[in-house]
């Protein structure tokens, strides 16, 4: 058969003509694709590293986290109007739409603590539709990006109006950098250092509505060009060092990269005298039981890796291929303290498919929390993202709530959509596409950027507290008080179980927890955790 040069144990599959640079600093082996996996490639890679650490400002209750596949990502990409001049290596400017892979043009660098400009090559350009903002500066010139672009100020780069917390938006009277335009309208001429040319003050920032807008990035070999006579940050999704070149849209659902070794790699770092045994979660960025691990079997290896080692654990997942390995996390259960979480938002078949088509029914996971429950395991339910009038009426929370009490679930926890940069556009285009009559109304609810208003998520606190307590989830298992509003008006009660849905949390001997893609704190819902990132595979 011509395939079986791609099985797993064929040593010459490697895809002709492959010159992907990131994957092959990652370690790529070979890139397969199979029959059974139609319009899948897998690119198989020699991982350094199996453990990756969590940023502190992340604010999730666990330090540690494994990720054996990886897509592209689900970070933003940073987009201008495909009119915007870009100032080309020959002190030229052309349209930032025109341009090619191979076009030179002006970036920066820092050379002895100085920023200076320099030539740089396109590496790469695509276009996206999603909202955008206007920004006018004192000289005229208005720019037409994305909510989450970056330029260049005096005091750093400062996004449009879309920041993670603790960045800085553009406000009016920022000074940005660049060399400015010329009244005809052409960038004007640069030379060595990058300063703040005149007129180059922002008057304002105004929202463009919800209407997705065509818009287009660029990629260069500095991270930055000057468009519109500003220094401008690249996409942020493509650079190789972090995602591999992969691109965050297509690539996502076809390009899955496979850590063929993760298992051996683990447990070289857990035998370390400096792991502390800390709590570990999966499931937090791409589902370990993605289709991909039917083919290739790693989780195995890694909950035995993790189990021998002394080191609880947590995983989160919609993939019933979870049930596989159930007598192994049982075993595992013996141990370490083991969390386990099915993510599941939706009880209609048909609006599921719709919105995460390419993912096991609610049928199928509400089986999977039963045979989780059968197999002497806990198992927490995330009810996320709950999506403003398609799945927030009381009929299908009540009938939601009603099905993972019959299942036998351990706790549950309620959480509203999250729009972060990224998923905000790719939800916003399906929402266009079959609810288009509802866009108005998100772009009220999520007129803030990320996060439904307080006043939407108080009003479903509201509306799912009373369901949650006639199910016996009232107070064992959901954030008690807060609930959806993600705020506590009590004092913080880090680590508390019932912060969290029961038996999705792993401990540690010192009490510090794992669970299955939830913020630590009781205080994060709406920057970290089971948001609709993590939960859209």
């Amino acid at each position: 058969m011509r395939w079986d040069g791609q099985s797993i144990t064929a040593d010459d599959g490697a895809l002709p003509g492959l010159e992907l640079a990131g994957l092959a600093r990652a370690g790529l082996v070979r890139s397969v694709r199979t029959p059974e996996f139609a319009g899948i490639t897998f690119h198989e890679v020699l991982a350094k590293s199996a453990l990756s650490k969590v940023p502190a400002a992340s604010r999730m209750p666990f330090r540690w986290t494994i990720n054996p596949y990886r897509g592209c990502s689900h970070a933003c990409r940073y987009c201008v109007g495909p009119e915007t001049p870009v100032l080309m290596g020959d002190g030229t400017w052309r349209a930032i739409g025109k341009l090619v892979p191979g076009d030179e043009v002006m970036g920066t660098e820092v050379v002895g603590g100085e920023r200076r400009y320099v030539v740089t090559a396109v590496v790469d350009r695509w276009e996206t539709r999603k909202p955008a903002y206007r920004v006018t500066l004192s000289d005229g010139t208005e720019l037409v990006a994305s909510g989450d672009h970056r330029f260049l100020a005096e005091d750093g780069w400062r996004y449009v109006a879309a920041a993670p917390d603790g960045e800085r938006v553009l406000t009016e009277g920022v000074r940005l950098l660049g060399p400015g335009r010329q009244a005809d309208g052409t960038v004007s001429p640069v030379a060595g250092r990058v300063d703040a040319a005149g007129g180059l003050t922002v008057v304002s920032v105004t929202s463009l509505g919800p209407r997705l807008r065509d818009l287009v990035d660029i990629t260069t070999g500095t991270g930055d060009f000057v468009a519109a006579g500003v220094v401008s940050h690249n996409c942020f999704a493509r650079p190789t060092h972090e995602y591999l070149d992969l691109d965050a849209g297509k690539d996502f659902d076809s390009e899955v990269v496979v850590k063929i070794n993760v298992d051996e790699v683990l447990r070289a770092e857990l035998a370390k005298k400096s792991w502390q045994r800390e709590p570990v979660a999966l499931g937090t960025n791409t589902d370990p039981y993605q289709r991909a691990e039917g083919r290739y079997t790693l989780m195995p290896g890694i909950i035995t890796a993790l189990a021998d080692s002394g080191t609880p654990f947590s995983i989160l997942t919609k993939g019933t291929l979870l049930r596989r390995d159930l007598p192994l996390i049982a075993e595992a259960a013996q141990k370490v303290q083991v969390g386990l979480g099915v993510s599941l938002a939706f009880v209609d078949k048909e609006l599921q498919q719709s919105v995460e088509p390419g993912t096991p029914t609610p049928q199928a996971r509400l089986d999977l929390v039963r045979a989780v429950r059968d197999a002497g395991l806990p198992c927490g339910v995330m009810v996320a993202p709950v999506l403003p009038w398609l799945t927030d009426s009381r009929d299908h929370l009540r009938r939601l709530l009603d099905a993972i009490a019959e299942a036998g679930a351990t706790g549950v926890t309620v959480i509203p959509l999250h729009l972060k940069p990224g998923t905000r556009e790719w939800y916003l285009q399906w929402l266009e596409r079959e609810h288009p009559e509802l866009v108005d109304g998100y772009g009220r609810v999520y007129a803030r950027g990320t996060y439904a208003l307080k006043a939407y998520r108080t009003w479903l606190w509201e509306r799912v507290q009373p369901l949650l307590h006639e199910r016996g989830f009232g107070s064992s298992g959901h954030r008690a008080r807060s609930g959806v509003t993600g705020r506590y008006d009590d004092e913080l009660r880090p680590h508390h179980e019932g912060d969290y849905p029961s038996g999705s949390m792993a401990r540690s001997a010192d009490g510090g927890g794992a669970v299955a893609g939830m913020p630590v704190d009781g205080s994060g819902l709406e920057v970290a955790g089971a948001g609709v990132e993590q939960v859209l595979f």
